[in-house]
């Protein structure tokens, strides 16, 4: 191995001892990677605890009910098992923290050692570029000597040459013998040196083969203990067999052993039969007979009575049989939503959402059959535009935007008081549409789930002049998933849902990403840039889904908003439009012109901008005002507005153009004002950003893209 680290440069002590260094560089790496498999595993187990009291919770009504106890059981037991894994991953991360530290104070150690390793290895490339110096000279100087003598020149110059020839000669002879001293110290500090790195490298390897043989020892025993639950499980459920959970149901719910006496029938002597109008004395008392008095029942309703003149007083037995209701789904579910808003009607909850309510009379009659569901319209659109991505915390009030009314999907941003933070908006609007998946009411464990998604931006701009370094751009986005109403009844019924995993794409233009920490899980160590995966904890989100559910029962629908983000911008380039304003002032009259361009550039897919509006507060007291194309002037607020049809590479001009305004001025000259713009485009994003559901039980029935303008404002 030493004969590998000499070379001509001798570089063999610098390769070395960075080698040496970068153990300590591995050590710390391996903690890293011990402690994010300590919080992964702890995780696991939380969740896996919350399940186990999820199971606690369930109906103990029916014959099923002592199953949830061996899932309960069960389920606590590989908790502890995932959480006894964490305390051994811990104590292990402070032994290789001890290993760390214990390396750094020994290469502190060495490298004072190797110090004069060191001096040998700089003291031999000194000599070697000396030498090599000398050698020249010598060899420069011996043939000029040579030169001289065959061109026959003076005995003086001869002489003169010989000199210098001896001097070189000399110096070149000191440095060879210097050279071989300093090689020779240098081979033996460097064979003692080598030896030394190696054995530290060889008890580095050695030590770190040893804290991962802890490492798989801590996890293989995990491994068995899972093992042994799942064995134990698999007992305890072949030992529940049909007949003791029969027999435990007996056990705890019967209602005796003893069976209901005979109805007997007990002699007597017969008395007289009276009839109406006539009256006669029958004699015949040996005869008997049992006497059942059956009176006239009321409809719907059933008697039963015996009698005996002998007795105190007879015993009688109702039973009321009512009618049954016809099976209508829609009178029980809008009971079911009577007697829900009875027995909530004194708790206390956060005011749901308020929605934009669609008239009725837009839509088509109500068929007899349950509409499919439109899948269209689970998610609501119309964000609040906000300057910053801000983390999923929990608000105190509600706010919610009107969308547009062309918008095809509506929504209302807005916070609730539930426990998983995030904003939840509910639609019971009916729509018109098609979706080829289940109605939500229709929905079971079978299908396909239907999930849809929407990504909404937020552009931002601010444009100073003509100058395009001057524009500073500020992008956000929110993506939203909607879940049908009958979700909620499959994700209860089922205690183990089918995780619903997604995979968000082309996420290199990201600078920021905000999940929601409630209800999303990820693996921070993902290495691809352009990708993240993210998986939800079903639990939360079944909790979630279920408690907006009792806050608006009557709704089609449930929009979360689960993750935010941020933009990369780069300045004018990432504006969809392109703005520059130019004033004249004067006493009289101001002068306006505003130029545009579109911009298609700055998005992935490039589509059209609609509703596009600009407004001007002009001051100086407006008098008269000529625009092109016309504006109309508000004297009120002194602000004239335009109204612009909608903006692509196919308008004119390639969607450049400008606006112009004169304006006549009884009290001039106008201060030059910043203007705002705002617009919106459907159908795609300035980030490009998308969705992948990943695994199966769901699919994705729609994937809505918009942005649209925050504050987009211009000034000269």
């Amino acid at each position: 191995t030493l004969l590998k680290y000499f070379g001509e440069k001798n570089n063999g002590f610098d390769v070395l001892y960075h080698n040496m260094k970068h153990g300590q560089i591995s050590s710390k790496e391996l903690t890293d990677f011990i402690r994010e498999r300590a919080t992964i595993e702890e995780v696991y187990a939380r969740s896996m605890t919350k399940l186990a009291k999820s199971a606690g919770n369930f109906s103990q009504l029916g014959t099923f009910a002592p199953v949830w106890d061996v899932f309960k059981t069960s389920t606590d037991k590989l908790a502890g098992c995932h959480m006894e894994l964490v305390r051994k991953l811990q104590e292990l991360i402070k032994e290789v923290q001890k290993y760390v530290d214990d390396q750094a104070k020994a290469h502190k150690k060495t490298k004072e050692e190797v110090a004069s390793t060191l001096e040998a290895v700089q003291t031999i490339q000194t000599t070697a570029v000396t030498l090599h110096k000398s050698k020249e000279n010598y060899n420069a100087k011996t043939v000029e000597q040579e030169r001289l003598r065959k061109e026959g020149a003076t005995q003086r110059d001869l002489e003169k040459a010989g000199v210098k020839a001896k001097k070189a000669t000399e110096a070149y002879k000191g440095l060879v013998e210097k050279y071989a001293a300093a090689k020779l110290e240098f081979e033996q500090k460097m064979a003692e040196t080598a030896q030394k790195f190696q054995d530290i490298e060889e008890s580095h390897i050695v030590h770190m083969k040893n804290i991962i043989e802890s490492y798989t020892q801590s996890v293989d025993e995990t491994h068995v203990q899972i093992g042994e639950v799942h064995a134990e499980f698999e007992r305890n459920m072949e030992n529940t067999s049909v007949e003791s959970l029969i027999q435990k149901l007996s056990e705890s719910k019967g209602t005796g052993r003893e069976r209901p006496g005979k109805i007997g029938a007990k002699p007597r002597k017969r008395k007289t039969f009276a009839i109406p109008g006539r009256r006669k004395d029958n004699k015949d008392t040996d005869s008997t007979f049992l006497n059942l008095c059956v009176p006239h029942a009321k409809e719907n309703s059933f008697y039963s009575s015996s009698d005996s003149e002998d007795d105190d007083e007879p015993r009688k037995f109702r039973v009321e049989i009512k009618p049954v209701a016809p099976n209508n789904g829609t009178h029980q579910t809008r009971a079911s939503i009577d007697q829900l808003k009875a027995s909530i009607g004194n708790i206390s909850l956060s005011p749901p959402t308020s929605v934009r309510q669609i008239p009725a009379a837009s839509f088509p009659p109500k068929s007899v059959t349950p509409p499919h569901c439109n899948c269209h319209h689970w998610l609501m659109s119309g964000y609040v535009l906000t300057n910053q991505v801000r983390p999923f915390s929990p608000p105190k009030t509600l706010s919610n935007a009107s969308p547009p009314p062309a918008a095809p999907l509506a929504r209302a941003e807005s916070s609730s008081s539930l426990s998983s933070s995030a904003s939840l908006s509910a639609s019971n609007t009916p729509t018109v549409g098609t979706s080829r998946g289940p109605s939500p009411v229709t929905l079971s464990s079978q299908d396909a789930l239907p999930i849809a998604v929407a990504f909404t931006e937020s552009v931002n701009a601010y444009f100073k002049g003509a100058d395009p370094t001057k524009c500073i751009v500020k992008i956000t986005g929110d993506m939203t998933l909607s879940f049908p109403m009958g979700i909620i009844k499959v994700f209860t019924s089922n205690p183990s849902p089918a995780v619903l995993t997604f995979k968000l794409k082309n996420t290199s233009k990201l600078e920021q990403v905000l999940p929601n920490q409630t209800l999303l899980f990820s693996d921070p160590s993902q290495s691809d840039a352009n990708s993240k995966d993210f998986w939800f904890n079903m639990q939360a989100l079944t909790s979630y889904l279920r408690k907006a559910s009792e806050q608006n029962p009557a709704a089609s629908y449930y929009n979360v908003d689960i993750l935010k983000y941020q933009v990369s911008s780069n300045g004018i380039q990432s504006t969809p439009l392109n703005l520059a304003v130019y004033w004249k002032c004067t006493p009289s009259t101001t002068d306006l012109r505003l130029d545009y361009r579109y911009n298609p550039e700055s998005m992935l897919c490039p589509g059209p901008l609609s509703n596009v509006q600009v407004l001007v507060p002009v001051d100086g007291g407006v008098t008269n005002m000529q625009s092109l194309p016309t504006a109309v002037w508000n004297s009120e607020l002194n602000k004239t507005l335009w109204k612009l049809s909608d903006i692509s590479e196919r308008s004119d001009n390639e969607g450049s153009g400008s606006l112009r305004a004169k304006f006549e001025l009884s009290d001039g000259p106008s201060s030059p004002s910043t203007l705002a713009v705002q617009f919106v485009s459907e159908g795609s994003t300035l980030s490009g950003v998308d969705m992948d559901l990943l695994g199966t039980g769901y699919r994705l029935s729609l994937n809505k893209k918009r942005f649209a303008t925050g504050r987009y404002m211009a000034e000269c």
